[in-house]
């Protein structure tokens, strides 16, 4: 295996980290301060854009991008330690086109769109004119197994009628939302893999209503995690994505990516908090005593140095594998590092906060958000116990093709 970067990856991770130093972290006070007013800081972040698409630091997730879209074509190995420097500010993704959900929602266009569907929201997407979301999840149903789906998609005449409820729906309320990519069920009848279908829903559409903006941990975020709800809501027939029947397909497809996206984004996130966690460790004194002098202070900080760079290779393992080998090829790669990244995330900035005490639990730093979204990873993106699954799944059907031959081992 060789995780060396590219020679571009290399230019493009010191471009990124001046633009970061030199226009992002300035930012980051004056965003919060919009973001805890409850106004989403969107003349901010559309002036930070046209600056990082001027200095070509614009959709840097998508190895696939063509001649005639805007970005740089990196490979998913290349991607991963500038998609580590923006998990460090958390917000600054958008300012390169970089955010989920869009991340996910443009991979599934550029795949499958029809050309008109293309026109329509790829484009726009690509060029950071507008934002969308990916209404997968519903309060009703588990929706862990995506089979449990139960929001209708109905054909009738020309049109394709909506019909039910989703929650956890990231950026629905984001000022630039534009589009909703639907899944939902359209043949009841067929095998359960092949029942959904996916729509692409204009948040303009009548019959579409954002319901609330779903806190998480006591804390909204400014761009929505929302409850959507869908009532005899008509699109065109058009407006289906790829083939009737295919949508559970799809939304593995675009599921595989994201997921790795957020977790080279957390690795960022792990790594500021033991960066915090040591300066802490340094600068203040208990009995006596700096911090860092005390065993366990120590003991938490090379656990979690060890820890951090375990899980960044197995991230880029997962990356190199479906550079070589595809995205479906990585399927047990991307369920290990899901399951391995979202739990590391709270185990660190949970000894993080440890060190900085009462303060550690305020607004005054960044790791009670960092916390409260480590432990909505646990959830978000598949919950732990469904990447368990398919790691075990996989370990065992290995074993069942060589059952016995361990015996030779027994005395």
């Amino acid at each position: 295996m060789d995780f060396q970067f590219s020679e571009l990856s290399e230019v493009m991770q010191g471009c990124l980290g001046n633009f970061m130093k030199h226009h992002v972290l300035p930012a980051n006070a004056e965003w919060h301060r919009a973001a805890d007013s409850g106004a989403y800081p969107l003349a901010l972040i559309e002036r930070l854009k046209r600056q990082a698409r001027e200095e070509a630091l614009w959709n840097l997730f998508l190895p696939g991008l063509r001649d005639d879209e805007p970005g740089t074509r990196l490979s998913n190995l290349d991607y991963a330690p500038l998609a580590e420097m923006m998990g460090r500010v958390p917000w600054s993704a958008e300012v390169f086109n970089c955010s989920a959900p869009d991340t996910g929602n443009i991979e599934l266009l550029h795949l499958f769109a029809t050309p008109v569907q293309r026109e329509r929201w790829l484009v726009p997407l690509l060029g950071g004119e507008i934002r969308s979301c990916f209404a997968m999840s519903e309060p009703d149903v588990a929706s862990s197994d995506a089979t449990n789906i139960r929001t209708s998609i109905r054909r009738d005449g020309d049109e394709l009628v909506i019909n039910g409820r989703k929650w956890f729906i990231t950026g629905a309320s984001h000022p630039n939302c534009r589009l909703a990519v639907v899944m939902g069920v359209s043949d009841e009848s067929a095998q359960p893999h092949a029942r959904h279908s996916i729509a692409l829903v204009p948040m303009d559409t009548p019959g579409l209503e954002v319901v609330r903006n779903v806190p998480i941990m006591q804390h909204a975020f400014p761009e929505g995690h929302c409850e959507l709800l869908f009532k005899d809501v008509r699109v065109p027939a058009d407006h289906l994505l790829g083939e009737p029947g295919q949508g559970f397909t799809l939304a593995q497809a675009r599921l595989g990516p994201g997921r790795v996206h957020h977790c080279m984004r957390t690795i960022g996130q792990c790594e500021l908090a033991l960066e915090l966690m040591c300066e802490r460790a340094l600068s203040r004194r208990t009995f006596g005593r700096v911090l860092s002098e005390h065993a366990n202070v120590q003991d938490w900080i090379a656990h979690s140095r060890v820890e951090i760079d375990q899980a960044r290779l197995l991230v880029l393992r997962a990356a190199w594998r479906m550079d070589r080998e595809g995205n479906a090829a990585a399927r047990v790669d991307v369920s290990a590092i899901k399951l391995v990244a979202a739990q590391l995330q709270t185990r660190v900035v949970d000894r993080a906060m440890q060190i900085f005490g009462a303060m550690g639990l305020t607004p005054d730093t960044p790791l009670a958000w960092l916390w409260t979204w480590g432990r909505a990873m646990r959830f978000l993106d598949g919950p732990d116990e469904v990447h368990l699954r398919t790691v075990a799944r996989h370990e065992l059907a290995r074993s069942r093709e060589h059952l016995g031959e361990t015996a030779v081992y027994y005395r």
